[in-house]
């Protein structure tokens, strides 16, 4: 970008003619056609700013802990920045000192975004700023699928490395694709990072938070995650000092800001404390973890039961989130590790993030389901549905297909072969199993009765939510193909008098339970192009669909979290100059 459309941008410049952050003239020449000030005012409009915090006061020993954790919680901020685009902090900083209307709206956009291109929209900029590479920055910019291919065929001996999660991967002097670790590439920001969890390690009285800080502080240096993802699995697990309140997730995780294979992870750190009482209550859950694997709509060559019997749930309360997580659209909850080494261990942790997710749920579940829903679905809609939707979908991340088998014999995970597709995919099947589970824990008396209900009309209402997200990202696309399926199976039905949504009762069950094994069985099979095909045939917006969003035009899509306690131990608000 020409630094003059910067300078308009920025300071608003007398005689500088603007068109959505350029001039005219750069405009002109580009052949771009760059949102308006209304435009960007009404993406701004799409999240509502919203201060989240626990809902008890925190104590002074576990405050001594978050300080330095909080800290080093931005520093893994300040990397994914860095992931996320090349330019996002450079024209983060330049927007820092705006003070025209223009100047703050694009300000808070790319804040919101973590640079120039909107998530809502396939990551299309709102700047005078190149197309947003697949990959981000995890590989050169004009690295193709092919190349990267070709490398692995013609070197073989270096996939592992390639296809690492913690590696970046950049061209030597002789133009040949290489792979560098996370720990070299990001040293000083990785050391800074390490410090500080350190720090947080010798202030705490829980051996098993200290033993995890410790660990993931020698993961930031070694770029071996596998043992501090095993300590992180006893985090809240009684010890004989008795565990602090704190949970904190933080490292490189989830594949979502690689859109080009999905195999690169992204920075990120949730620094929460934990609600016991409702940890306690969704715990049961975990009790029937293998009679639903036993049920699921598979054939029984393809279930799984080697992920490990443990599979913690955790409900925690925000101090602060950054990095990946805090990106766009938030998370209300979790299932980690992605190792599948882990998982075949331990099993997997599910954190759900309960006062993130009540703020969701006020400011646009409820507005949403009033504007598309059936009315008389409407008494069916409660926050209890929503949270248990959320606890099932991150409890069935750990449920079917994880390491497969190749024709060859070979093993891979599920992820390595369903490559671009694979997010959307296991998002769908995430959403799908969780509410087959959710069925069959009705079923058999676990969860009352009315539940069924809730579920069904609160889950329809939260598939018009996600698919706002844009169906080009991984969950808005699961939620657009979730819907295509049971609309066309009849499950849910479409009123074109009213515009309005409702759900056939007696046809549902049946519909999750086919969609439940298609998805299942693209996973065991790793089948690439029946993925391709699938998301095809079903992840198109239907016109019922995308008139029904034409009319949540004022309805907030997603919040954009202020976390007081968090900013308060960080010396203030989050700001370019202070992270």
């Amino acid at each position: 970008m020409k630094k003059q459309a910067w300078v308009c941008v920025v300071a608003g410049l007398a005689g500088c003619a603007t068109t959505g952050g350029v001039t005219r003239e750069d405009a002109m020449e580009s052949g771009k056609v760059l949102p308006s000030l209304a435009d960007l005012e009404a993406r701004r409009a799409e999240f509502v700013d919203v201060e989240i915090a626990p809902d008890e006061a925190v104590g002074e020993q576990d405050l001594d802990v978050l300080r330095p954790l909080v800290r080093a919680a931005m520093v893994l901020d300040r990397l994914f920045w860095r992931q996320a685009s090349a330019d996002g902090p450079r024209i983060r900083q330049e927007l820092a000192s705006a003070r025209d209307d223009r100047g703050r709206v694009l300000r808070d956009l790319v804040e919101i975004h973590y640079g120039p291109y909107d998530r809502l929209r396939g990551h299309e900029p709102f700047l005078d700023a190149p197309p947003k590479p697949l990959g981000a920055t995890f590989y050169p910019a004009d690295m193709t699928r092919e190349e990267f291919e070709a490398h692995l065929r013609a070197h073989p001996e270096d996939r592992e490395a390639f296809e690492s999660p913690f590696t970046v991967i950049r061209r030597d002097e002789g133009g040949r694709l290489r792979a560098i670790p996370y720990s070299e590439f990001y040293r000083e920001d990785l050391a800074e990072a390490a410090r500080l969890l350190r720090d947080a390690a010798s202030a705490t009285r829980d051996p098993a938070l200290a033993r995890f800080l410790a660990s993931r502080a020698d993961a930031f240096e070694s770029n071996d995650y596998y043992e501090s993802d095993m300590n992180w699995m006893d985090l809240g697990t009684a010890t004989d000092g008795g565990p602090s309140d704190i949970e904190v997730t933080i490292g490189p995780y989830e594949v979502y800001e690689d859109r080009l294979f999905n195999l690169k992870a992204a920075f990120e750190a949730f620094v929460t404390v934990r609600d016991r009482a409702e940890s306690e209550k969704l715990a049961r859950v975990t009790r029937f973890l293998d009679e639903i694997e036993a049920n699921l709509p598979v054939d029984d060559r393809h279930k799984n039961y080697s992920r490990g019997a443990a599979s913690p749930i955790s409900v925690v309360q925000v101090v602060l989130t950054a990095g990946d997580t805090r990106a766009g659209v938030q998370t209300t909850a979790f299932n980690l590790p992605n190792d599948e080494r882990v998982r075949a261990a331990k099993g997997s942790k599910k954190v759900l993030l309960k006062n993130v997710g009540q703020a969701k749920f006020r400011e646009s579940l409820i507005p949403i389901a009033r504007t598309v829903l059936d009315p008389a679905l409407m008494r069916f809609v409660d926050f209890d549905a929503y949270f248990n939707d959320i606890l099932m979908h991150e409890v069935s991340h750990g449920l079917g297909p994880g390491i497969i088998a190749r024709p060859d014999g070979t093993k891979t995970t599920v992820n390595a072969a369903l490559r671009e597709t694979y997010s959307a995919i296991e998002e769908c099947k995430a959403d799908v199993v969780g509410i087959f589970g959710t069925l069959w824990l009705i079923e058999h008396g676990v969860f009352p009765r009315d539940l069924l209900e809730r579920t069904m009309a609160t889950y329809l209402a939260g598939i018009f939510r996600s698919v706002r997200f844009g169906i080009e990202e991984a969950h808005g696309r699961a939620n657009i193909v979730e819907f295509n399926f049971l609309r066309r199976a009849g499950a849910f039905t479409h009123d074109p008098a009213t515009g309005r949504f409702g759900v056939d009762e007696a046809r549902f069950p049946a519909a999750i339970r086919d969609l439940a094994r298609a998805l299942l069985t693209l996973e065991a099979e790793g089948d690439h192009e029946g993925a391709t095909r699938f998301l095809a045939e079903y992840g198109g917006m239907p016109d019922e669909v995308a008139g029904a969003l034409a009319r949540l035009r004022d309805v907030p899509v997603d919040i954009r979290p202020h976390y007081p306690l968090g900013e308060a131990l960080l010396g203030g608000p989050r700001t370019p100059s202070t992270d």
